[in-house]
């Protein structure tokens, strides 16, 4: 078995009123540099958003959210930043950010398998 490997992620909040400051989780970032690892998952619970904000369009917001998780994996359709390297596509992912879409602090942990970690926090910090 692998060493822990330490890793650093972050929760992608949707804040469809900045002036209120309700949130909803939609999405976690997860990062191991030594792993090589940088993926994120997302999910906008159409339910939720139209009972904290029934005005924001389920169908605008979740193509920008896919198009972060596109960045994370490297993929094409992530556009330009998608080519960044790991850390960078991190970096501006988790960077502060004043729009809908807003990371949480970084975090960090230890890891032995960074894809089940992403899931475990992912099931346990924005599914419901």
């Amino acid at each position: 078995m692998p060493a822990p490997e330490a890793f650093q992620y972050a929760v992608l909040r949707l804040v469809p009123r900045i002036e209120r400051g309700e949130r909803l989780n939609v999405g976690v970032v997860l990062f191991c540099r030594r792993r090589r690892f940088l993926a994120a998952r997302v999910a906008l619970d159409a339910a939720r958003l139209a009972a904290l904000a029934p005005e924001c369009d389920v169908a605008v917001l979740a193509p920008i959210l896919e198009n972060m998780a596109a960045v994370a994996a490297g993929e094409a359709t992530g556009g330009p930043l998608a080519r960044l390297d790991a850390s960078e596509r991190f970096g501006w992912l988790t960077a502060p950010s004043s729009t809908m879409i807003q990371p949480s602090p970084v975090h960090t942990g230890l890891t032995e398998d960074p894809a089940a970690d992403l899931d475990r926090l992912f099931a346990r910090l924005v599914e419901t």
